[in-house]
């Protein structure tokens, strides 16, 4: 729900107690003082941001904010409830429990009947199960809290959709490498020294960070006490020996996992081999199972390929086998083979289409019979039924081809396989016109 329910200014954000700034991490000395401090969320927070349109309207629904570590996303729900004068609860999905829920509602409820409204922050809110989701939803209704959930999953998979229909939803966008200087540029100021890195390990440790603004200013942090005693510009291979490189942002189980495979398949079946190996190369290092992959890659070849070039087929199955003998790393490299050749196969979904058409008829048909001139006649009492009747060997026909009718007596024949003009399907196509054409001619 809604609600323009202005509080009076909470107090000072809590910190460091007794710990000089000089001493304390830079990730928190350096946390944004005010919404226009926050970088690289200009589409929320920009003169035209939703937010800023939110705050000038001094309207201020239920929010869910959506986006990769380090984005800023507790941070923006903190400046949030300065901003809007509500007063701030957090609470950590990790941590909470039903207790906690019932704690911050019955905090809430108090605050509301002394004229403030509460915002109620929730990380990892993804992590409460649907029972604690919907416990959210009538204090949402009535105006008690504002809700403001942040999630690295997506809210569509993640939320209960009676949740998200009351929240809006802001996307937080992975810090870009203009953000990420701009973050570098504060820390030098702060510290009033430069990192002391040349060009290419500097844009190493961005790439270290990957997006994560927080991750940034940690390993900033260790850049800079590491070398307090020297400014000599470290190059990229001091910079890794002294500090360790963050893995990619990855969960195998969850979003990043399902985008970067649907990155591949679909670069695969764009025909575009580089991009494809890109993709790859990106799942590997984050340490998907190559044995995952190798089983996608063989559904590219039958989805996307089929028999425009069956080898496709052959090639993945091959692959498999290949880093099962061989194992990791060279094994890989037939992976990546495979990749490269169904990337740059003709592609072809007429097997998969006709599949799908043919189970749906035989879904929509029932239990049809066979027609009895294709049935085997076994017994004396099946052949009085007609069982094999009538049936037409086509080895025996001219050209090896009957024309004999092979669908059910009471189903009219249906097309479900259309080659298309590439690869070896077009070959097929060939024959398939030339047996219609001859079917067509015994019929008559």
């Amino acid at each position: 729900m809604a609600g323009d329910l202005f509080g009076p200014a909470p107090g000072a954000r809590a910190g460091f107690a007794g710990i000089s700034d000089s001493e304390r991490p830079l990730a928190d000395v350096l946390r944004p003082a005010s919404l226009g401090d926050v970088v690289g969320q200009d589409h929320l927070v920009g003169e035209e941001g939703a937010l800023t349109r939110l705050l000038t309207a001094k309207v201020f629904p239920s929010l869910i904010l959506w986006g990769p570590p380090g984005t800023g996303k507790t941070t923006v729900a903190r400046l949030l409830a300065e901003e809007t004068r509500l007063a701030f609860h957090q609470l950590s999905a990790i941590f909470s429990g039903v207790q906690d829920l019932r704690k911050a509602f019955a905090a809430a409820e108090m605050r509301l009947r002394n004229g403030t409204r509460t915002l109620l922050f929730v990380d990892e809110i993804h992590r409460f199960n649907r029972a604690q989701q919907d416990s959210f939803l009538p204090h949402m209704e009535d105006g008690t809290i504002a809700l403001v959930g942040a999630t690295t999953e997506n809210p569509s998979f993640a939320l209960n959709a009676a949740l998200l229909s009351r929240a809006q939803v802001l996307t937080f966008k992975r810090l870009d490498d203009a953000a990420l200087e701009r973050l570098l540029a504060r820390a030098e100021a702060h510290r009033g020294r430069s990192l002391p890195l040349d060009a290419d390990a500097r844009e190493m440790l961005k790439g270290m960070a990957d997006g994560d603004g927080r991750g940034l200013l940690q390993l900033a942090d260790s850049v800079f006490s590491v070398t307090e005693t020297s400014d000599a510009a470290l190059d990229t291979e001091a910079l890794i020996a002294l500090v360790q490189r963050r893995a990619p942002v990855y969960d195998k189980a969850q979003d990043e996992h399902y985008n970067l495979i649907s990155a591949l398949h679909k670069s695969v079946r764009g025909s575009d081999p580089d991009a494809a190996l890109y993709w790859l190369a990106r799942m590997l290092n984050a340490g998907e199972d190559p044995l995952y992959i190798a089983r996608r890659v063989v559904r590219m070849a039958v989805e996307d390929i089929g028999l425009a070039d069956p080898q496709a087929l052959v090639q993945t199955l091959s692959a498999k086998d290949a880093y099962d003998f061989l194992g990791s790393p060279e094994g890989e490299l037939a992976i990546a083979q495979a990749v490269i050749y169904c990337a740059t196969a003709p592609k072809s979904n007429a097997s998969y289409g006709a599949y799908k058409s043919a189970a749906a008829s035989a879904k929509q048909h029932g239990s049809l019979m066979p027609p009895k001139h294709i049935l085997n006649a076994p017994t004396t009492f099946m052949k009085s039924e007609g069982y094999g009747a009538g049936y037409d060997y086509d080895h025996s026909a001219p050209d090896a081809f009957s024309g004999q009718n092979y669908f059910p007596e009471t189903m009219e024949r249906e097309e479900y396989y259309q080659p298309v003009e590439r690869g070896f399907e077009r070959e097929l196509r060939k024959r398939l016109d030339y047996w219609a054409r001859l079917r067509a001619e015994r019929k008559a």
